[in-house]
């Protein structure tokens, strides 16, 4: 009886106390002493029922059949949950509801079963033996367990955190205002410890987010922090800045630092340890509360509940830890929320802004990837059907044995479709992977570069979306042409399938630019715009999209140095869903080809090639390619040295051909003339559309 007292406090206990280490606690003991029970407890339950089965049926005794199957019940359920707590991923929902009503259903039959059957001997002029010191005995020995319960919450009840920001940390924008210039801040105001937003490794333990864990190791979320670009630019902004400008930074880069105080001068790197290793943790994001439109990592993050042995990654702790969070999901649960999904959520930190309090000056707009989206064909407020947001793209689908797998709170999944939303956040960044030597990087890369090409489907999105490239290359240039005329080169780029600009991000570190070349008929190159010299940089006259920022005396910026940025003095890329056109004017002279992109006024063509005389019906070959590359050379030298050769890959984003005849006007106009002509030369240009 004492036993079962225990399990039906604990059990409800459990149910109905907030959060707390002791009701962890009481989770554990609850499992041990029913686990311990069920032997005398089948024997009592057996041996009582074969007594008293004969009786006639009464109140009492269909009281104690009820109690009875739902005390099997509620012990198969229990032992149920306890084999899935232990061995399993997760525990089901209908065992855990099973169990609880069970209980309850228990309680209220042998509850009165006992009382009724007392009363009925104490009205029979009978006094059960013993029976005062049997109700002492029990309420002694919860008594005794409640104590006990105490006392384990005394001994362990987690890891103490210290949410102290270090006495040497500088408020330099005032005490309310500790991470500023960051907009990121937390609930309460004050710092929170770095091991509560970090220890994502624990998290893909014993097959629980095994697979979502080693998605995000090497992602950028992950290496948000150990960049080595954002180091050698945050080590530079610190020296010229202080070190507490690089707040600016932290909120989304490395928000473990910035939370825990460590963006301060006396840290070494400007980053803890696992805020380094861990740049955006599983913790760290899934802590945000609350998100703002305005950008610059204007969230509110909560510090979250820990488990008993949270950060265990092996031993009985581990073990411990997992089991409670498998039997009592509801806290860890909570890390899920439906604000995770709307794009409104990456807009936090995918909006980027620089005002007075960084460059000195005044507010200036930086990379806005939710604008761009929230502007284009892709956003249908009210209509997901026909909506492409940011997780449909970049968390696409992937088959799952997750526990976090099924969702059913989106238009188009069911809570068992065994699928669940990728961590790879899948973009634009092939070299860091790479470099930073991070585990997975060769399938990280392989993936970004199928994305950049057009080429990683999508089933999701297969009918709002485009097929093939996301940037559509085409040409659009005469079949022929004549001696002495030069050749009329328009190169078109449509935006297919980019949800925001192309290119986005900080454009300027990012380069995608237009490689053209023209070869004659033994495949001698006779023009060329847009290539790498032997020192990876573009030749000059590249028809290039990119943004040139400038500092207050009209300086460019070059190593994004943005705290220095007031301006941009030029800006290009392409709107989703629009198309942006250049124009080049390839002369067939015979001793110099200079070319220049007709759409960028003061760029020309300076890499001057021989060509042969284009005389007779010489055939040339065109071709335009769309490249791509995450940081130009300029800055991996600026950061890492030229000595070290470190460049950045290129992907080519899509190409187009076509091919122009030189022929005389006398030729062009009896070929033109001619039907089979007038088809052929009109199938050259558009084959290539």
């Amino acid at each position: 009886m004492a036993a079962l007292i225990f399990e039906a406090i604990s059990g409800l206990a459990i149910t109905v106390l907030p959060f707390h280490s002791t009701v962890q606690w009481s989770i554990l003991v609850h499992t041990v002493v029913g686990v311990l029970a069920l032997v005398p407890l089948s024997w009592y339950v057996a041996s009582h029922w074969r007594e008293y089965r004969s009786y006639a049926v009464s109140h009492i005794t269909l009281l104690g059949d009820v109690g009875v199957v739902a005390l099997v019940v509620c012990a198969f359920s229990g032992l149920w949950l306890t084999w899935q707590g232990i061995l399993g991923i997760r525990t089901e929902v209908v065992w855990r509801k099973i169990h609880l009503f069970s209980t309850l259903a228990t309680i209220g039959a042998l509850l009165p079963h006992v009382v009724f059957s007392y009363l009925r001997v104490r009205r029979e002029g009978h006094k059960p033996a013993g029976s005062t010191r049997y109700f002492k005995q029990v309420l002694a020995v919860n008594a005794i367990g409640l104590v006990f319960m105490i006392g384990l919450t005394l001994f362990y009840s987690g890891t103490r955190f210290n949410n102290r920001l270090p006495k040497e940390y500088s408020y330099i924008y005032g005490t309310n205002r500790p991470f500023a210039p960051s907009l990121a801040r937390t609930d309460t105001g004050s710092a929170f410890d770095d091991r509560s937003l970090s220890g994502s490794a624990s998290c893909g333990t014993s097959g629980c987010h095994s697979q979502i864990v080693e998605e995000w190791k090497p992602s950028a979320h992950r290496y948000a922090a150990m960049d080595t670009v954002f180091q050698g630019i945050q080590n530079v902004m610190a020296k010229q800045n202080g070190p507490e400008s690089t707040r600016y930074c932290g909120g989304c880069h490395d928000p473990i630092s910035l939370f825990s105080g460590t963006k301060n001068i006396f840290a070494e790197n400007l980053t803890s340890l696992p805020g380094y290793q861990e740049g955006i943790s599983c913790l760290s994001c899934h802590a945000i509360r609350e998100t703002d439109l305005k950008g610059n990592a204007n969230y509110t993050m909560t510090q979250p509940s820990q488990y008993l042995w949270q950060w265990s990654t092996q031993g009985l702790g581990h073990i411990a830890r997992d089991f409670l969070i498998r039997t009592y999901p509801q806290e860890h649960a909570k890390l899920s929320k439906r604000m995770f999904k709307k794009p409104e959520y990456c807009a936090a930190c995918h909006k980027q802004f620089i005002d007075q309090e960084v460059n000195r000056v005044g507010w200036v707009q930086l990379q806005n990837q939710y604008d761009n989206w929230a502007a284009s064909h892709w956003n249908h407020k009210g209509d997901a059907k026909k909506t492409v947001e940011c997780r449909e793209c970049h968390m696409p689908l992937v088959d799952s044995t997750d526990p976090a797998a099924g969702d059913d709170s989106d238009y188009n999944r069911k809570p068992n479709d065994g699928k669940h939303r990728s961590h790879r956040f899948i973009a634009s960044n092939q070299l860091m992977p790479q470099a930073l030597k991070l585990e997975g990087a060769e399938k990280q890369v392989e993936l970004t570069d199928r994305w950049l090409q057009g080429k990683q489907e999508v089933p999701e999105i297969a009918d709002k979306w485009s097929a093939g490239p996301i940037v559509k290359v085409t040409l659009d240039v005469p079949p022929t042409v004549s001696p002495g005329d030069p050749i009329p080169l328009r190169v078109i780029m449509a935006s297919n399938k980019v949800g925001h600009d192309y290119p986005t991000g900080p454009l300027d570190l990012i380069q995608s630019w237009l490689e053209v070349s023209v070869t004659d008929e033994a495949g001698k190159e006779v023009f060329s715009s847009g290539k790498r010299n032997a020192k990876n940089f573009l030749t000059p006259g590249t028809f290039l999209f990119k943004a040139e920022p400038v500092d207050q005396n009209g300086n460019l910026i070059d190593r994004h140095n943005l705290w220095e940025m007031v301006g941009v003095r030029f800006r290009r890329s392409i709107f989703p869903g629009y198309s942006d056109t250049v124009q080049f004017s390839i002369p067939c002279t015979a001793s110099v080809a200079d070319g220049h992109a007709a759409s960028m006024p003061g760029h020309s063509q300076t890499n001057l090639v021989d060509v042969p005389p284009l005389t007779g019906s010489s055939r040339f070959q065109i071709t335009a390619i769309l490249q791509y590359r995450k940081v130009d050379q300029f800055l991996l030298n600026y950061v890492f040295g030229e000595e070290t050769k470190i460049t950045s890959p290129v992907t080519e984003i899509d190409r187009a051909t076509a091919t122009v005849e030189l022929k005389s006007k006398a030729q062009a106009s009896a070929s033109m003339g001619s039907p089979n002509g007038m088809q052929a030369a009109t199938a050259l240009v558009n084959q290539d559309r």
